[in-house]
């Protein structure tokens, strides 16, 4: 993955030698919010107003982060009124391409454009930051709403409502303060956790991600003895944001990324919960396991430089989930 500079492509990698080989996540670059009436959402941006059809997202159903934005544009009724292209899985010296293939890659289905890095700089032509999915793309005013992916599901969870009918909410205001420590404990030392682990450069960087990130899961397979759902019986946006790197642990991050202690397969009540919340209607079709491990294993040199992509396990989604 590379990066913009004042609007030019530059591959090059994370810098892990400033950092003592541990990587560093930078934030997202674009930060609006989409509310029903146009008016501030939370982060105080607005005029971004909930229109069938206004806008489109791109996204890549190897990244967790994209894979996020998917399952809420599914569970929330919005695939009728929101566009998407789905980028290629290799990210080579381009950066993510829309390069069409047959197993998802549709390229831009917007403006036909070659890179994802020409829709950051259609945006902004002096674009510096790192080109990453999801982008949540405004077709009215030619802007980018959002490219953090914390934020869109949010928008996705209420802003369209009155359009789809749909009001399930994945975010109670009630609920809001119990679900941030543990959002931020499964983001910090599992969602980012793996990427810690793997991209580290260093022994020590890698000790420092790879033991938290396991204790995390130890922490979820208790809890989840107990609860349904992370936060109780109702299922929240805690649960999701949980989940796509749960379907990715086995298959990619537990070799490619050498967090190999244990595997998901290996947590009864992990594994339960894992098929459960993939057997829920609209979740399947956004999996597509085709990209996810040939994404991984062809895109990052630095840790699989012959490209070999491994055959891995069965997977056991569509297998009884034994929860009541």
């Amino acid at each position: 993955m590379g990066q913009l500079v004042d609007g030019v492509w530059h591959d090059v990698w994370y810098d892990t030698k400033s950092t003592g080989g541990t990587f560093k996540r930078t934030e997202a670059k674009f930060r609006n919010w989409i509310t029903s009436d146009g008016s501030a959402g939370p982060s105080g941006a607005g005029g971004f107003k909930a229109e069938s059809g206004r806008y489109h997202l791109y996204v890549s159903y190897a990244c967790p982060w994209a894979h996020r934005a998917l399952i809420f544009r599914a569970i929330k009724g919005l695939s009728d009124h929101i566009s998407i292209s789905v980028v290629h899985p290799d990210m080579l010296s381009e950066g993510w391409t829309f390069e069409k293939d047959d197993h998802g890659a549709t390229g831009d289905t917007l403006f036909g454009m070659g890179f994802a890095r020409d829709i950051y700089t259609k945006a902004l032509p002096d674009m510096t930051g790192r080109v990453t999915v999801p982008i949540l793309w405004d077709k009215a005013q030619d802007k980018i709403v959002s490219n953090e992916s914390s934020e869109i599901i949010r928008m996705f969870n209420t802003a369209f409502n009155e359009i789809t009918g749909n009001t399930d909410d994945y975010w109670p205001e009630e609920m809001r303060d119990a679900i941030a420590p543990v959002n931020d404990r499964i983001y910090d030392t599992l969602n980012n956790g793996v990427y810690k682990s793997g991209f580290a450069t260093t022994q020590a960087a890698y000790d420092a991600a790879v033991y938290p990130l396991f204790e995390t899961l130890d922490w979820l397979e208790e809890r989840f003895s107990a609860n349904r759902y992370l936060m109780g019986d109702k299922i929240t946006e805690a649960d999701w944001r949980l989940w796509t790197t749960l379907v990715r642990f086995d298959p990619v991050y537990h070799l490619h990324f050498k967090c190999n202690r244990k595997r998901i397969a290996d947590y009864p009540n992990l594994t339960g919960y894992m098929r459960e919340l993939y057997q829920m209607p609209g979740i399947a079709e956004t999996v597509n396991m085709d990209h996810i491990v040939r994404h991984y294993h062809y895109s990052h040199d630095s840790i699989n430089p012959h490209r070999i992509i491994p055959i891995n396990a069965e997977l056991t989604l569509t297998q009884s989930h034994g929860r009541g």
